[in-house]
């Protein structure tokens, strides 16, 4: 079994993940290590279908069927792995040591409880019955930590704003102060001031609590934004990874740099070539999951699979020198 790296909450090691499709077994998640150190935010970013959620959902045992992992480890604070727990024990350390922003706000909360209701079962489950007058207390806390007025509690989710219900499942996922919060995609499907008002949440909730985040989503503004590293997944690999504004800066990988340009900047209108958009076979999958769409591709990068290397943190998975200039 991969070794826990010391000092880090989250430790990926090795880990597969596969679906059984009508068209025979796909390998999602391909040997994806992955790591989160204390109080940092770390943003795994890719396109839809690049196993970005699957991973972190495998982390969490919360994969559904028919999915399955094959292997590889999910260490957390360097001793439990979370890949071999069984679900009482799963239980006892979800929402408590970690916890998930889910991407569906509106389909995650219940409809037919009202706020402050959800967050004391929540509380309940793990530490019992408690007296009201202190988890009404706590509740205020939580909504004031997330930058949600007291009368929210009263309402019922339809009642709260796209925002305001993003920000209930943050207040959900630190009620018991957890070490570790995933977060899927918490800025989907928001308008761009929304989208800020929760980046800024989150945010506050780092510095404020030292919680470890790790981020998962296709917006590379986003990441620049809130993420100490970021690592860059395509195919179910991590293509490449580090620093974020070394890899932002200095992209190694050519998806990475596909994902920069199709950001628009003033005085550069985005760019995208859809004569490259040709997706991968997951299912008979051989060489580098980028090869279909890279305009660099060797034959080489069609029969081998580039291993995920390079220097002073800043790792990519490219048959190309790193230090070449792609024209």
């Amino acid at each position: 079994m991969a070794t826990a790296t010391a000092g880090s909450v989250l430790d990926v090691r090795g880990l597969e993940v596969e679906y059984a499709t009508p068209r025979g077994k796909l390998l999602a998640v391909k040997g994806v290590d992955l790591e989160v150190d204390p109080g940092e935010i770390v943003g795994l970013i890719g396109e839809s279908g690049s196993g970005k959620t699957t991973a972190a959902m495998a982390c969490l045992r919360l994969l559904p069927g028919p999915g399955r992992v094959l292997g590889g480890a999910a260490v957390l604070n360097g001793g439990v792995d979370l890949l071999s727990l069984d679900e009482q024990q799963l239980r006892r350390i979800r929402w408590k040591e970690v916890a998930l922003i889910p991407q569906g706000a509106l389909n995650s909360l219940n409809p037919v409880m009202r706020v402050r209701t959800q967050i004391l079962e929540t509380i309940r489950v793990h530490e019992g019955r408690r007296p009201e007058e202190d988890l009404d207390e706590r509740v205020v806390r939580l909504f004031n930590d997330v930058g949600l007025p007291e009368r929210a509690l009263r309402m019922y989710p339809h009642e709260l704003s796209g925002g305001m219900k993003q920000r209930v499942c943050i207040a959900m996922a630190i009620a018991l102060r957890p070490s570790l919060i995933v977060a899927d995609e918490p800025t989907s499907a928001l308008d761009v001031i929304v989208q800020r008002v929760v980046a800024e949440t989150l945010l506050e909730i780092k510095e404020k609590m030292g919680v470890s985040i790790l981020l998962i989503g296709h917006d590379i503004g986003l990441m620049a934004q809130l993420a100490d590293r970021v690592s860059v997944m395509y195919g179910g690999r991590i293509v490449e990874s580090g620093p974020t504004a070394e890899v932002l800066n200095r992209p190694r990988h050519p998806y990475t740099q596909l994902l920069i340009d199709c950001v628009p900047a003033i005085g550069r209108p985005a760019k995208w070539d859809p004569s490259g958009a040709a997706m991968r076979n997951l299912v008979a999958d051989r060489g580098c999951p980028f090869s279909p769409r890279c305009r660099y591709a060797m034959q080489r990068c069609v029969d081998e699979v580039p291993a995920l290397a390079g220097e002073e943190g800043h790792l990519s998975a490219c048959f190309l020198d790193s230090g070449a200039e792609k024209e």
